[in-house]
C-alpha cells in the first residue's frame, strides 16, 4: 500500500486497527485475553518488549504484577509518589532501612521520607538486585556498539529519559533503579555475583501504598555476562486492590516496616486521603 501520500498514509494506518503484535499495551485493559483470576478491574495490561520501556500512574492500593514471560527479561524499576515526584524510590533507604539487600516477598520499597512506596506481596522468582542499578550509555556503547535509545541495544538509563520526559520529569530525577529477574549476591570478598534469571514464568507482585508513577525500562541487566544483548519480553498487569492497613502480617513484620506504614498513614491522613 502506497504511504507517499496522506490519503495513502491514513489508508495505511487505518488497516492496522485492531492488529495485535507480541509485544503492546491492550487498551482498555479489560480487554487482555487472559487476566489473573484473582485480578479485580484490570488497569494496565501491557507486554513490554526486550530494550523497550513502559510507564503509568498507578492509584494507591493498586497491584502491580510483572512476569517474565520466557527467562530473559529484566525489569528495571523506578517509582515516584505521583503529584510530588520529589519523593521518590530510594534504593539505598530500601536497603539500608530493612537491614537486606536482597529483594524478596516481605520487602518494602521506601523513599527518602521514610514512607512506603509499594510493598512487594509475591515473589516466584527470587533473583533480582538493588546493588547495580540499570546500564548506561557509554557503558552500552562499549560492549555492544550502541546504548542510544533507537539502537538495537538501549541503554537503561537512555530508555529512563525518555519515560521521565512522558511524566514531566528531567535527567537529573533519575535515582538508581532496582532491577527485577536478574539477579546479584555479593561474594564473601565484597565483589559481585552475577546470579541470572530463575527460568521462564517468574513473577513479582507489587502493591502499591500511595499514588504512583511508574517507569519501566526492560533491557540487560549490567551485570548480564553474555556477549549478546539479550533481553526478552515483560508481561505488565495491573488491577484494583487495597493498600496494606494496621493488622495485615505485612505491616506487623518488622519494627522498620511498621514505622515506615506509620510515616505513610500519618502523611496521608494529614492530607485527607484516608
Amino acid at each position: 500500500m502506497a504511504t507517499a501520500t496522506p490519503h495513502g498514509a491514513r489508508a495505511h494506518a487505518r488497516s492496522q486497527d485492531g492488529t495485535r503484535t507480541e509485544a503492546m499495551p491492550v487498551v482498555p485493559a479489560s480487554g487482555w485475553p487472559a487476566p489473573p483470576c484473582e485480578a479485580g478491574h484490570l488497569v494496565w495490561a501491557e507486554t513490554v518488549a526486550g530494550g523497550n520501556y513502559t510507564h503509568r500512574v498507578l492509584a494507591r492500593g493498586t497491584e502491580l504484577r510483572l512476569t517474565d514471560l520466557t527467562g530473559d527479561a529484566c525489569a528495571h524499576l523506578l517509582l515516584y509518589v505521583a503529584d510530588r515526584p520529589w519523593e521518590r524510590l530510594n534504593v539505598a533507604d530500601t536497603v539500608k532501612v530493612q537491614w537486606n539487600a536482597y529483594l524478596g516477598e516481605g520487602q518494602l520499597l521506601l523513599s527518602d521520607q521514610g514512607r512506603v512506596l509499594a510493598s512487594l506481596i509475591a515473589d516466584t522468582s527470587g533473583r533480582h538486585d538493588a546493588l547495580c542499578g540499570t546500564s548506561t550509555l557509554v557503558r552500552n556503547t562499549e560492549r555492544y556498539g550502541d546504548g542510544a535509545p533507537q539502537s538495537a541495544s538501549p541503554a537503561g538509563r537512555e530508555l529512563f529519559k525518555l519515560a521521565a520526559a512522558k511524566n514531566g520529569l528531567e535527567p537529573r530525577d533519575l535515582p538508581p533503579s532496582l532491577s527485577f529477574f536478574q539477579g546479584v549476591e555479593v561474594r564473601d570478598d565484597g565483589s559481585l555475583d552475577f546470579t541470572g534469571s530463575a527460568g521462564e514464568g517468574g513473577s513479582v507482585t507489587l502493591r502499591t501504598e500511595q499514588d504512583v508513577t511508574v517507569l519501566l525500562a526492560n533491557v540487560p541487566h549490567p551485570a548480564d555476562p553474555r556477549a549478546g544483548y539479550v533481553s526478552s519480553p515483560l508481561e505488565v498487569l495491573a488491577w484494583r486492590s487495597e493498600a496494606t492497613k494496621p493488622g495485615d502480617p505485612l505491616w506487623e513484620a518488622a519494627p522498620e516496616g511498621r514505622r515506615a506504614f506509620l510515616n505513610t498513614a500519618e502523611f496521608l491522613a494529614a492530607r485527607g486521603l484516608i
